[in-house]
């Protein structure tokens, strides 16, 4: 089994076979095991916008109800990834160092943590979408690296109504479009949860446990 926090309703996550998901209704803020989680935190208080949404609607930077702060616990203590924006102002907030974007897992803790940069239209999302992931325990496996020119990508995630270059003809995402986990990117974050399993009782003991 893993457990995916911070999920929305209805979306990728639920109907999955051994996918516990938790939405915003269950609070995955209240996780407390026992399996390997897949974290999805709330970005809007941290990411680049994070300041025009302040400015625009009062909502203050990094006051995010305490979730970011649940997901990093959840996986320290029962291993797996969390997922947030590249460029996340939590890292610097939680002492999480930044990761490259050349395209490799770096220590990012003293926890155990390990981040990497990734772009979810490598696995079908409209946009870029450059991520960072979190990852404790798991097999840090190669992902599909590589950066793609910002141009490049089919749409824009830029639902605020933030500025953009004259000219500018692609579509730009709703929230929900923007926010959505490809199937793709969704099996992978998945797989990198369920590795814990081996990295943590062995592979001989994985094997004895599914038969």
């Amino acid at each position: 089994m893993v457990a995916a926090l911070f999920v929305a309703p209805r979306g990728p996550y639920f109907g999955r076979r051994a996918i516990d998901p938790w939405d915003e209704r269950r609070d995955a803020r209240c996780y407390a095991g026992p399996w390997p989680v897949v974290a999805h935190p709330p970005c809007s208080r941290w990411c680049q916008l994070a300041g025009l949404i302040e400015a625009r609607y009062g909502h203050a930077r990094g006051d995010d109800g305490g979730t970011f702060a649940a997901a990093l616990s959840a996986v320290r203590t029962w291993g797996g990834v969390l997922e947030h924006p590249a460029w996340s102002q939590a890292w610097a907030a939680f002492g999480l160092s930044a990761p490259q974007t050349g395209g490799q897992w770096t220590r990012a803790d003293d926890c155990g943590g390990w981040t990497c940069y990734v772009e979810q239209g490598r696995y079908g999302h409209p946009a870029k979408k450059a991520t960072w992931l979190y990852a404790v325990d798991t097999d840090r496996r190669a992902l599909r690296w590589g950066q793609v020119a910002d141009r490049s990508s089919l749409a824009l995630v830029s639902w605020c109504g933030n500025h953009v270059a004259s000219g500018e003809a692609r579509p730009r995402l709703t929230k929900r479009q923007a926010s959505r986990t490809p199937e793709r990117f969704r099996a992978t974050l998945v797989g990198l949860a369920r590795s814990v399993y081996p990295v943590r009782v062995g592979p001989a003991a994985v094997s004895e446990r599914t038969g």
